[in-house]
C-alpha cells in the first residue's frame, strides 16, 4: 500500500465513513489538533525527567488516537466501528493530577511558561491542548460531539498544568513567577 492516494489534491479529505469534506472544515481542524497535542505529549514522553510517567503519557497518547478517531467519524455515520473513551480514562487523569500535586506547593501566583526545556515543552503541550479544547467546543456547537471528549480534553490540560510543576519540581528548578506590573 502506498502513503500517497492523491486524493486529497484538490482539497478534500474523507471522514471514517467515507464522506467527503474540505480540508479546511472545522472537524478536520479538531482532530488534526489533537493530532498536534499527540505528538507534544510524545516529546513529553521522551524528556529524561518523565521516565517515570512514560507509559501514562504513552496511555494519554492512545486515548488522543481514540478521540482523533471519533473526530474523524462523520455523525451521520453509525456503523463506524472504533474504540471508545470511557469515563475511566477521565478518572485516571484526575487520579495522576491527585498524586502530583501532593507534594508541590500551594499555587499563589499565575506561573509563565518556562524556566527548564522539558517544562517548557509541557507548556507547549498545554496550549496546544486548551486550543484543541476550543476548537472541539466550537464544533460541538454545531454538530455532535461526545461530551467524554470535551471533559478529557478539558482534564488533560489541567494535568499537563500540574505535570509541569512537578517536571519544575523534580528537575529542582525554581517556577517562573509572573508579576504584574504595578
Amino acid at each position: 500500500m502506498k502513503i500517497y492516494t492523491k486524493t486529497g489534491d484538490e482539497g478534500q479529505t474523507s471522514l471514517l465513513g467515507g464522506t467527503r469534506v474540505p480540508k479546511f472544515d472545522i472537524r478536520i481542524d479538531a482532530y488534526g489538533t489533537v493530532d498536534e497535542l499527540n505528538s507534544y505529549i510524545g516529546m513529553l514522553r521522551d524528556q529524561e525527567v518523565n521516565w517515570m510517567r512514560a507509559e501514562v503519557l504513552k496511555e494519554i497518547q492512545d486515548r488522543l488516537f481514540i478521540i482523533g478517531a471519533d473526530l474523524a467519524t462523520d455523525p451521520a455515520k453509525q456503523n463506524v466501528k472504533k474504540p471508545d473513551l470511557l469515563e475511566t480514562d477521565i478518572e485516571m487523569l484526575e487520579k495522576q493530577i491527585d498524586e502530583m500535586e501532593k507534594p508541590l506547593p500551594p499555587l499563589k501566583s499565575f506561573i509563565l511558561p518556562g524556566g527548564h526545556p522539558s517544562v517548557s515543552f509541557g507548556h507547549l503541550a498545554r496550549t496546544v491542548c486548551r486550543r484543541c479544547e476550543r476548537i472541539v467546543t466550537e464544533l460541538a456547537a454545531m454538530e455532535e460531539v461526545s461530551d467524554l471528549v470535551i471533559q478529557y480534553l478539558n482534564r488533560l490540560s489541567d494535568y499537563l498544568f500540574v505535570l509541569c510543576r512537578k517536571m519544575a519540581q523534580e528537575l529542582n528548578v525554581n517556577e517562573v513567577i509572573w508579576n504584574p506590573r504595578k
